[in-house]
Order: C-alpha cells, then sequence, then structure tokens
C-alpha cells in the first residue's frame, strides 16, 4: 500500500491580511494563499493583474487552481530567493539594479487596459492613480503616525494645512497616468526565478505616473543605498526609456521628488498602522531612515512650505526615535 507524502509549512507573510503556505508533494511545490480579508483584492484582483502580466510576458505567479468561498488560491512557487537577498550578497549592487530597470521598462512598454479578466469570468477594473488616492495614501501619516505624540486638535489643524500644500505639490505632476504601475515595486517583491526575474504582490495595481515604480525600487526604505547609486539608478532609466522622459528629465525628476515624498508620507502612516491596528510592530525599526528619505527628497524649492510645517511639528529628535505604538 503507498501513502501520499506531502508537507504543508506556513511562510513567512507581508504586510497585507494574506497568509502564505507552501504545498510540498513529490518534490514539487506550490504557494496557498489565504485571504478572509479583502479577500476580492487579494484573490481576484491579484489573479487578473497576474494574469496580465503573464499575457505581456512578465512572470508573475500562474493560478493553479482557487476556492473564493473558501478564501484561497493556489498560485505558481517562485521559492524564497528575493532580490533584497542578492542585493545584501553583491558588492556590485548596479549590476542587479540594472536588470531589475530593465524588468521596470518593460512592464512600462505593457499597452495599458482598464479591464482585466480573472478566474471564473470575473472582471476586475484597474482604475487610476487621481489625486484622491494620492491623498487616501498621504493621508495615512496624519492619521496613524502624528496621533502618536500629537494632540487630536494639533493633528487636525496641521493635516488641513498640509492638506493644501500637498494638493498643489500633486498639481504640480507633470506626466500622465498612463502606464502600469505595480506600486510596491521594491526587492523584496522581486523574486530570482533561475535567470529571471519574478514579480509578486501585484494586487494593488493601478495606471499611474511612470515615475511612481520607479520611486518604489529607489527609494525602497527596506535597503540602504548610497545616493550616487541612487543617482546612477536613475540616469540608466532615464537613458533607455521613451525620448519624452529623456527630453524633459527636470520635469521626470520632479515627479519623481513629489511621488516620492507621497509615498514615504505613507510609508510611514502605514508602518504605524501596522502597529497599532495588526500588531505587526517589526516595521516600526524603518521608520527613522524612511524620514532620512523623506527629508533628502524634500530638498528642492517646492518642498518649502511642507518642510516647513513638518519641521515645526515633528522634531528630529522624534524622527530618529523608534516609537512604541
Amino acid at each position: 500500500m503507498s501513502y501520499l507524502k506531502y508537507n504543508i509549512e506556513s511562510i513567512a507573510g507581508d504586510a497585507s491580511f494574506r497568509k502564505f503556505y507552501r504545498f510540498r508533494y513529490k518534490n514539487k511545490s506550490k504557494i496557498i494563499v489565504y485571504a478572509e480579508k479583502e479577500k476580492y483584492k487579494n484573490l481576484i484582483a491579484y489573479s487578473a493583474i497576474n494574469k496580465f502580466l503573464r499575457y505581456n510576458k512578465i512572470l508573475a505567479p500562474k493560478l493553479i487552481s482557487h476556492n473564493f468561498k473558501k478564501n484561497i488560491i493556489i498560485v505558481e512557487d517562485f521559492g524564497d530567493i528575493t532580490f533584497y537577498k542578492e542585493l545584501l550578497k553583491k558588492k556590485n549592487k548596479f549590476i542587479i539594479y540594472k536588470k531589475l530597470i530593465d524588468l521596470l521598462l518593460k512592464i512600462q512598454k505593457i499597452k495599458p487596459k482598464f479591464k482585466l479578466k480573472s478566474f471564473d469570468n470575473k472582471l476586475h477594473n484597474v482604475n487610476k492613480y487621481s489625486k484622491s488616492y494620492l491623498f487616501k495614501e498621504s493621508d495615512l501619516f496624519f492619521d496613524w503616525y502624528l496621533p502618536i505624540f500629537l494632540s487630536k486638535k494639533k493633528v487636525v489643524e496641521m493635516k488641513i494645512k498640509s492638506k493644501k500644500i500637498l494638493l498643489k505639490l500633486y498639481n504640480k505632476l507633470n506626466f500622465p497616468n498612463s502606464y502600469f504601475v505595480h506600486r510596491d515595486f521594491h526587492v523584496q517583491n522581486l523574486m530570482k526565478v533561475g535567470k529571471k526575474v519574478g514579480v509578486i504582490d501585484s494586487q494593488d495595481a493601478l495606471m499611474g505616473n511612470p515615475a511612481y515604480d520607479l520611486v518604489s525600487l529607489i527609494d525602497d526604505v527596506r535597503i540602504k543605498i548610497p545616493i550616487n547609486l541612487k543617482k546612477k539608478i536613475v540616469n540608466y532609466y532615464l537613458r533607455k526609456t521613451e525620448k519624452i522622459y529623456k527630453k524633459n528629465k527636470y520635469k521626470f525628476l520632479e515627479d519623481f521628488s513629489i511621488l516620492s515624498v507621497q509615498r514615504n508620507l505613507k510609508i510611514i502612516g502605514i508602518f504605524s498602522r501596522l502597529s497599532k491596528r495588526d500588531n505587526k510592530n517589526q516595521y516600526l525599526k524603518l521608520i527613522p531612515y524612511t524620514w532620512k528619505i523623506l527629508e533628502m527628497r524634500m530638498n528642492s524649492k517646492i518642498f518649502l512650505e511642507l518642510k516647513q510645517i513638518l519641521n515645526k511639528n515633528v522634531t528630529k529628535k522624534i524622527r530618529k526615535k523608534i516609537i512604541n505604538v
């Protein structure tokens, strides 16, 4: 009599409500994704976007099976080697970043679609990265981070003033929301699959500004890289991208800075929320470095008002502190 030999193990999760399990059977493995909360986004949207990426020759996890009623999908296993791990091992990090930029450029050549088909012919709408999205994200800074050390009255006052300043910045964005934007295009979501790069965690994708995913990759708060390398990566991107961005380098870099400031305000808010709401405290240690990136990107004159209001209300001592929520 033969017995089935299989193994299911829990594997590291991310900042979402999903849980991940590796199912092994006969030297093969698959990933079980379980999502009781936000199941539409984490199961249907994720499957639809992965299918769209694969159709356009971008390596994303293939859907193997699904049971939406039981909150699961089963997808291809890309293993455990992220490009975060690869970067930690390599002295010449620029070689790796060139490979990742080449992938980003390939993604940005995809013809955008606003309706994507998921399993069981379910449709997923891909929205544009409108100003309402930008505000929804930057509001997290005021709603979750500032209340930790400022009074409710002070937070409300600061939020009202800051949103007027941020509106002026968001209105300055030069380029349209016409590209596929992953929204978390960083080295822990990029997997080494043989000689290829696999893309995971794509369920939040929108149509947006071409600078956004470049910001995610270069101003990644999880890995510290020197400013000269950041500039080198941006210049490599600009050399290989479309003429419109090469010819308007100043405008593109302005978009890059605005979106970096917006994204890092969001990240500080998200990390605070993850701790306070979800008891995920491991991200709090990244907040001081996120502030460093934010400060670096606010060097331009266009950020003077925002810089002043942040400096007045959030001291350098607070920024450097790993907070206890």
